[in-house]
């Protein structure tokens, strides 16, 4: 499997927000205590572009579409996985709103913690704050990466780089089950259904991939970088 670092169209890489294990005993009760465990359904909104921001998300379970969008058109920034961390934009002084939208893909458990308490311990400890800061910049390579696949990449390196991100980032493995439609898919990718079926069987016939449903398996890794790598 190539390098897990490599493709960053999808979503960050740390598959875990560590920065709960600084926490002193007394900080994760006051963060259980301030906190509200709630399950979003497939296709129900976690947090509207705009809307008030009293709390950070963690996602306990689940896969999250991150976006912003206008009357005309929606990019989406990433998704979302488990032990990862949505709304930390309003950390900053001043910023009390969602500066995106965020849907859930699958079931999605959530844990969301009150944000005067999440500052509170982000002052008081060196160690989370830290744990803050690296996922903040993950959070920043992965939307870096994102607009560089999209502004740079033709459509066959678009797909072949969320395909790699999804085996070596979401799903660890070369065989998976993608939770999402054929339009989501393109979605991700600035592309429309159609071109994403056809780049697809393409890629079938070209011993790259195999699809049964929604079960995808990639079958030429070193191709399918190239492809990425190519654009």
């Amino acid at each position: 499997m190539p390098n897990k670092e490599k493709f960053t169209g999808c979503t960050i890489s740390s598959p875990h927000c560590q920065c709960f294990d600084m926490l002193t005993v007394e900080e994760q009760e006051l963060i259980d205590s301030k906190s509200v465990n709630v399950v979003f359904n497939a296709g129900e909104t976690l947090c509207k572009q705009g809307s008030l921001s009293s709390h950070i998300m963690y996602i306990k379970k689940g896969l999250v579409k991150v976006f912003i969008e206008n009357n005309q058109s929606t990019l989406v920034l990433k998704m979302v996985t488990d032990g990862n961390l949505l709304g930390l934009s309003s950390l900053k002084e001043g910023s009390n709103v969602f500066p995106y939208s965020a849907m859930a893909y699958i079931e999605t458990h959530v844990k969301q913690i009150d944000i005067n308490i999440f500052k509170q311990i982000i002052n008081k400890n060196t160690a989370f704050a830290k744990g803050i800061i690296e996922m903040l910049v993950s959070n920043s390579e992965t939307i870096h990466g994102r607009f560089f696949c999209l502004m740079h990449k033709q459509s066959y390196g678009r797909l072949a780089d969320i395909l790699l991100c999804m085996s070596n980032r979401i799903f660890k493995s070369n065989e998976f089950n993608i939770p999402i439609s054929r339009k989501d898919l393109a979605e991700l990718t600035g592309m429309n259904s159609e071109t994403v079926i056809r780049i697809l069987k393409k890629f079938q016939e070209d011993g790259l991939i195999s699809i049964e449903g929604k079960t995808f398996q990639i079958l030429d890794f070193e191709r399918l970088v190239k492809i990425s790598e190519a654009g």
